[in-house]
């Protein structure tokens, strides 16, 4: 039986290791943290958006970004760092923000959503939806300029659109400030959960399953290469080897991709979440909301509001800013007031590693042992069943049930 180290113990790493034994391999996953999905996989916003994949990269979002800048509550902050990779990735990414790039990456994540929908479906037996707080709550997504609005609603197969009184009537937690909305566009068939408790949930069933050898808590340093095979992982306790290797670890993946001369073009996007308690006559939302001009997330997981929102490019910098986070706090006080205990919030903040496209990179390197599946942004948990599923056929020699045009590595 081949043996197959995983690298990365958050959403995409373990399903990659659940489809792959799945397939008929060994596994061994390594995870640098005590308990897995203590990353970026940790306090994301529970939105399972598999029609709603708009990309970062867009006509008309670098002026946006600028304005984005001078606002004090604003979308995005950017600190300049003296590291090259940051400048490249800025580079590559504004030769995205094109209307028939967008499009066409639009229709791949599409795509790619679809598959992980049906995969996540096939997991049902192996980890009860219950188990994770898996809710089929549709998805709600709210303007407030009219302008937005009506092109939003004028897209072929856009949704359900409604009013500003249908949201409060239809979303009661929008009720108090349906006044400051142009509408809303609806969708079914979304979903919300709790990314966390799928990572410790997938976590067991890999524990109980007969070809998983093991889960190994260390740091992974580097990667090992002689000529085109990856010989091994160097780890802080010693190296570990096998026969195929896959890189699954987040950020983390960038530096040690760079070890053997690979330069995957990732960056950290440091996204803020806010978690409190769901009392007994809050009026917390049913459906999953998305605040489109904020760009604002709100996912109702369990007795607990999770609220997930930014987009900060400061390197590798896991600090809380008061700033950021009394900003957002202010925000989701004025648009859903009655929503939650806010006295009670915990703070989170995550480092989503996205591509310029915004696509992940899914296959293989030009070592014939090293498999990718990194780059998932803050489409981790709604792709990672997905491009786990499209991996473990890869490595098997078939062809995945998705188009690989836009997300392999240009080498």
């Amino acid at each position: 039986m081949q043996h197959i180290i995983v690298i990365g113990g958050g959403v995409v790493g373990l399903a990659s290791a659940w489809w792959l034994v799945e397939a008929g391999y060994g596994v061994t996953l390594l995870e640098r943290a005590p308990e897995v999905g203590s990353g970026a996989s940790y306090g994301n916003g529970g939105q399972l958006s598999y029609r709603y994949v708009s990309p970062l990269a867009d006509e008309g979002i670098p002026l946006k970004a600028v304005k984005w800048l001078f606002q004090a509550d604003g979308p995005l902050r950017f600190k300049p760092e003296a590291d090259l990779r940051q400048y490249r990735w800025l580079a590559s990414f504004l030769a995205h923000c094109r209307a028939d790039v967008n499009r066409r990456t639009t229709a791949k994540l599409l795509e790619l959503g679809e598959c992980s929908r049906r995969a996540m479906q096939q997991l049902e037996l192996a980890v009860p939806p219950e188990s994770f707080h898996w809710r089929d709550a549709g998805k709600l997504v709210v303007y407030r300029s009219r302008e937005v609005f009506a092109a939003a609603a004028s897209k072929p197969g856009a949704g359900q659109v409604w009013t500003p009184e249908e949201c409060g009537a239809r979303e009661p937690a929008l009720a108090a400030s349906q006044h400051l909305l142009a509408g809303g566009i609806y969708n079914a068939g979304e979903a919300v959960a709790d990314c966390h408790a799928f990572c410790l949930a997938l976590a067991e069933r890999l524990r109980e399953h007969p070809r998983f050898r093991g889960f190994v808590h260390g740091e992974a340093t580097g990667l090992y290469a002689e000529r085109a095979r990856i010989r091994g992982v160097e780890t802080d306790g010693g190296l570990l080897t096998a026969d195929a290797y896959v890189l699954a670890a987040g950020i983390q993946s960038r530096d040690l991709a760079e070890s053997i001369g690979i330069h995957l073009p990732l960056y950290p996007l440091k996204g803020y979440s806010l978690s409190a308690p769901i009392r007994q006559d809050d009026v917390a939302p049913e459906i999953s909301v998305t605040d489109f001009e904020r760009k604002v997330l709100y996912a109702r997981i369990g007795d607990r509001l999770r609220v997930a929102a930014m987009v900060d490019m400061v390197g590798e910098d896991l600090r809380h800013d008061p700033k950021r986070v009394d900003g957002l706090t202010r925000q989701v006080r004025e648009t859903m007031p009655r929503a939650a205990d806010y006295s009670q919030v915990s703070v989170w903040a995550g480092l989503r590693p996205a591509t310029p496209s915004s696509a992940p990179i899914i296959g293989a390197t030009r070592y014939d042992n090293l498999w990718l599946n990194v780059g998932h942004g803050p489409l981790g948990f709604t792709f990672a069943c997905g491009t786990a599923a499209g991996l473990a056929d890869l490595v098997q020699g078939k062809a995945p049930p998705f188009g690989l045009d836009g997300l392999t590595l240009r080498q």
